[in-house]
């Protein structure tokens, strides 16, 4: 018997060391609860709760039905924080004021006041995709205006189309839905099974025909210039055959100092922001009116809420980059850093402006903007994806619908007409509509309009069939780099593109040595295939090649790339370092610089100012000796 004791004693002993270990084992798999460190970029709290929650207009669908909506696998809550985490969204608190259901960053509630969509919708706003987080050991930097590396857009869309397939289709989870609703009557019930099946209808088109794709997207991309085609000229204008295939993801890019820049886009498209961030709403789920007879019954009706996105252009205007962490990610090498502002100066700086910058000549009341370099695809060497997108289609390819009649000359009344002229005349339709709304006086209208050029007037042209070199303050927070995030960190951007990994995993620790994504594969699943169609890690190459495509500057010592890195971590030198918006008093004027890209290389850049010899602007850099430059004039690329 004693001996039947001590057996089952030692039995039980071992189960309880046993479950000891596995509780153990399983603490430590359970995420811990991580500091998050908010950066001085001159914002204040309630500065980052408006832009986390203001609206643009986006109504994908009901708000009720979201907040209530059950996972497809489970009876957990879609919206819950820990749910929405693994598509990459950024839980936040409930604030009475601006989050009172606790909504992650970037997930709103679109309040529609009057019309066939009034009611409360769920969106996006621009914080979704334009707000990132980084993480290192435990800690979490908050960067208002990055990139948000971790959304998966893709596979949110495939998550919630699968839990609104499944309340429809599984009886206990409709009836879970109703109660939570208060919908016990048969007709309430019926009205509600109606609204969920126009709603799972209509994510599910989005999921499987106009957010189709070829390959798998991952996290921190997305097609945005194809999606935008596919929802406006496709869905709502209802014309299933304008469809294009998403093949050229690209990452969202940061915000900071984008009012002040000439150019917002990857690629030079739209320079007034109103419009440019009015059909970004539209790619983004707002709902429009364009099969209408005429504007009076309804034709050009949306719910893009323009008094939001100014509100959102306003914040951004106060926006400075963000300035290294030292006590997060460790101290920088000032040393080496000063090595690197040498070497940026002399192989980066005519491309990637930095304080104070480089500005444009006088817009409308006087305004100056960032002057950006747009580096034709032909010389950067990137992926060209984007640019065999309709917004760069020049022929006559896809069909007008109800806007023939709204087409400029010569086109109008035309059956077939190319993508961007037919955009065009759907961006002013709803533009007029929405804007009169407001009832904005002059100078509010110029400014939302980023005093630049305005319809009746002709727009910008587009500089060039190119990239976009973003200023480089702060551009350390927003790997992984190049416009389709094809490449891991900065010490890779800096190295032969031959010698860049082809694979790699996006993880959601940061990477404080190279200065971008874990690719262990420890914090990130996600193997990035730059084989795949947009995914080329090709250009932006530093190699002994000069005549090369794709090649932009010399091969690079490991010294020196190293140096580099270190620079890149050091700007901003300072917190709050905020370019003042319209430029300031005495600015390094772009076309007088030397340095300059498309002043080393005149005839790159379409719509080059003409300055007169005798300009009596007196500028802050050496003045070219002949400052006339003709936009038409081919010359060889000057890379030195």
């Amino acid at each position: 018997m004693r001996k039947l004791m001590r057996i089952v004693l030692l039995a039980l002993a071992g189960v309880v060391m046993a479950l000891a270990f596995m509780l153990t084992s399983f603490a430590q798999d359970r995420p811990t609860k991580a500091k998050v460190v908010y950066l001085d970029q001159g914002w204040s709290q309630e500065d980052r709760l408006r832009y986390y929650y203001i609206s643009q207009g986006s109504a994908a669908m009901s708000y009720d039905i979201f907040l209530n909506l059950e996972a497809a696998n489970n009876q957990g809550l879609f919206r819950a924080d820990e749910n929405l985490a693994k598509y990459g969204f950024v839980p936040q608190p409930a604030d009475s004021k601006y989050n009172p259901d606790g909504l992650p960053i970037g997930i709103t509630n679109t309040v529609v006041a009057d019309g066939r969509w009034k009611g409360k919708w769920v969106g996006l706003s621009c914080a979704a995709c334009h707000n990132g987080q980084i993480e290192h050991k435990g800690t979490k930097v908050s960067i208002s205006g990055g990139n948000n590396t971790t959304l998966d857009v893709h596979a949110f869309i495939k998550g919630l189309d699968d839990a609104l397939a499944a309340t429809a289709a599984e009886p206990q989870k409709f009836a879970r839905l109703a109660e939570k609703l208060g919908q016990r009557d048969d007709a309430g019930k019926e009205a509600l099974r109606k609204r969920l099946e126009e709603e799972a209808a209509a994510v599910h088109g989005y999921r499987g025909i106009l957010a189709m794709t070829p390959t798998v997207v991952g996290p921190g991309r997305m097609d945005a210039l194809r999606l935008i085609h596919n929802q406006v000229q496709s869905r709502w204008l209802d014309i299933p055959q304008n469809w294009v295939a998403p093949i050229a993801p690209a990452k969202p890019s940061f915000v900071w100092n984008i009012p002040q820049s000439a150019w917002a886009q990857w690629s030079g498209v739209l320079s007034d922001p109103i419009l440019r961030n009015q059909g970004e709403s539209l790619g983004v789920f707002a709902r429009m009116d364009l099969t209408s007879k005429t504007p009076k019954l309804g034709l050009f009706d949306s719910t893009v809420d323009l008094k939001g996105q100014i509100a959102s252009e306003d914040l951004l205007r106060r926006l400075a980059p963000p300035q290294w962490p030292e006590g997060v990610l460790g101290k920088i090498d000032r040393e080496k850093a000063a090595k690197g502002a040498q070497l940026f100066a002399q192989n980066c700086a005519g491309c990637h402006s930095t304080w104070p910058h480089r500005w444009s000549e006088p817009k409308k009341q006087g305004k100056r903007f960032i002057e950006n370099a747009i580096v034709s695809v032909d010389v950067i060497g990137t992926d060209p994806g984007q640019f065999s997108s309709p917004q760069f289609e020049s022929n006559p390819t896809v069909k007008t619908g109800r806007m023939s009649e709204y087409l400029p000359a010569p086109d109008t009344g035309a059956a077939i007409a190319p993508p961007p002229v037919v955009f065009q005349a759907i961006q002013r339709g709803i533009f007029d509509k929405a804007v009169a709304k407001l009832k904005l006086s002059d100078e509010e209208l110029v400014s939302a309009h980023g005093y630049r050029a305005s319809y009746p007037e002709p727009p910008e042209p587009i500089p060039a069939i190119g990239y976009k070199a973003n200023p480089a303050e702060g551009m350390w927070a927003s790997p992984p780099f190049l416009h389709n995030g094809s490449v891991p960190n900065l010490y890779q951007l800096l190295l032969p593109d031959n010698e860049r990994s082809k694979t790699f995993f996006i993880g959601r620790e940061f990477d404080p040595v190279k200065v971008g994504v874990d690719t262990s594969g420890k914090s990130g699943k996600f193997l990035f295939d730059t084989s795949l169609v947009g995914n080329s890690n090709a250009g932006h190459s530093f190699e002994n090649r000069p005549t090369e495509k794709g090649v932009i500057g010399r091969l690079l010592t490991e010294d020196e790339r190293w140096a580099l890195v270190e620079y890149m971590k050091s700007i901003p030198n300072q917190s709050r370092q905020i370019a003042p918006f319209g430029g300031p008093k005495d600015p390094i004027r772009a076309w007088q610089d030397k340095t300059f890209f498309h002043v080393k290389n005149p005839g790159t850049y379409n719509g080059a100012p003409q300055l007169s010899p005798t300009s009596t602007t007196k500028p802050t850099m050496p003045a070219l000796a002949q400052e006339s430059i003709n936009s038409g004039e081919i010359v060889t690329f000057r890379r030195d």
